[in-house]
C-alpha cells in the first residue's frame, strides 16, 4: 500500500486513484484517460518501491504522464487546479439559465471536477420560502417560474406580464439567495448555486464569484431536453412542453440580462464540452483576479 503524506494536515492516507481521477478530470481530461494515467501513477510508484509519498510527488508524477500522452494543455491546466488549491482561493460558482437547460447535470459535473461539496438550488431557497411565507403575501413564489404571472393582478404597461411575473418571483427569491452567497463568502465555503432565479441585476457578485448563463440554441432542443429528463426525474415533459414558449421568452430575457451585465453565455449542447468551456472561462477569471491581488499561480 502507498501512502500518501500531506504535510500541511499532518495526515498520512492511503493513495486513492479515485480522487487522483478527479484532480485529472479537472483539466478536462476524460474520466476514462484521467483514470488510466492515475493507474499509471500508482504503477510507477510501486515500480519505484516507494511505500510513501506527497502530493507534490504525486503532482509532478502526473503532470509528466499528462505531457507524455501528449495532453500538454491539459497538464498546464492540472498544475493550475493544484496550485489554486494550495492557495485556498474559495469560490462560489453561479450556474444560471432557464427551466431545462441542464443546470444541475452541468452543476453536479463541475462538483466533482473541482471537488466541491456543496450544492444548492435555487428552487430549494425559493422551497424553504414558502414554507414560512403564506402565499397570501407573496403569491408569485408559490408558482413555477413560467406561471408566475398568473398571481399577479395588474402589471406596468410596457413590459411583458410573464417577464414581470418571473422578475417579482426572482427578486424574492434572490433575498435568499443572496443571504447564501454572503454567508459561503464570509465562511470562505467552495459552493456552487444552480438555478434559473440566478438573473444578472439581482445577485449580488464579490470578488469569489463567478457566474455563467447555460442556454440552448432553439425549442426542438429544449423539447428533446425535457425528455430526457424524464428518464430520471418525476417530473413530467408534458407539463414544460406546453408552456415551451413562455420558457424561451424567459430565455431571450436572461440572454439580455446576461449581455447587459456582462455574464458569460455558454450554449448547452454537449456536457463534456459546457464543463470544459465553464472551466476555461473559470481558469481565466480566477488567473486574472489573483493577479490583480498580486499573487502568481505559476512557479
Amino acid at each position: 500500500m502507498i501512502i500518501v503524506i500531506d504535510k500541511e494536515r499532518k495526515t498520512e492516507l492511503p493513495f486513492s486513484r479515485g480522487i487522483l481521477t478527479r484532480s485529472i478530470t479537472s483539466a478536462g481530461v476524460e474520466v476514462g484517460i484521467a483514470y488510466s494515467i492515475a493507474t499509471e501513477v500508482m504503477k510507477h510508484f510501486m515500480e519505484m518501491r516507494k511505500k510513501k509519498v506527497t502530493k507534490d510527488d504525486i503532482r509532478e508524477i502526473t503532470y509528466e504522464k499528462l505531457v507524455e500522452h501528449g495532453l500538454k494543455e491539459e497538464a498546464k491546466r492540472y498544475l493550475f487546479w493544484r496550485r489554486l488549491k494550495k492557495l485556498k482561493f474559495p469560490m462560489i460558482i453561479l450556474i444560471g439559465g432557464t427551466t431545462g437547460v441542464g443546470k444541475s447535470t452541468i452543476s453536479t459535473e463541475l462538483a466533482f471536477r473541482l471537488g466541491m461539496r456543496t450544492i444548492i438550488g435555487t428552487d430549494t431557497v425559493r422551497e424553504v420560502m414558502r414554507k414560512i411565507i403564506a402565499k397570501e403575501l407573496i403569491p408569485a413564489i408559490h408558482t413555477s417560474s413560467f406561471l408566475a404571472w398568473k398571481e399577479i393582478e395588474n402589471f406596468p404597461k410596457g413590459i411583458s406580464p410573464l417577464i414581470y411575473g418571473f422578475e417579482t418571483q426572482v427578486r424574492h427569491v434572490a433575498v435568499g439567495v443572496n443571504a447564501v452567497i454572503e454567508r459561503s463568502y464570509t465562511e470562505g465555503f467552495n459552493t456552487i448555486i444552480e438555478g434559473i432565479h440566478l438573473v444578472p441585476g439581482y445577485i449580488k457578485l464579490n470578488d469569489r464569484s463567478f457566474m455563467y448563463l447555460i442556454v440552448v440554441k432553439d425549442k426542438e432542443s429544449l423539447k428533446a431536453r425535457f425528455y430526457e429528463r424524464t428518464r430520471y426525474s418525476l417530473r413530467p415533459a408534458e407539463y414544460y412542453l406546453k408552456n415551451l414558449d413562455e420558457i424561451m421568452e424567459i430565455q431571450e430575457f436572461l440572454i439580455e440580462k446576461a449581455k447587459e451585465h456582462r455574464i458569460p453565455i455558454i450554449e448547452n449542447v454537449e456536457l463534456e464540452k459546457t464543463v470544459n468551456a465553464i472551466m476555461e472561462r473559470l481558469m481565466e477569471e480566477v488567473l486574472e483576479r489573483l493577479k490583480e491581488r498580486g499573487i502568481e499561480i505559476w512557479e
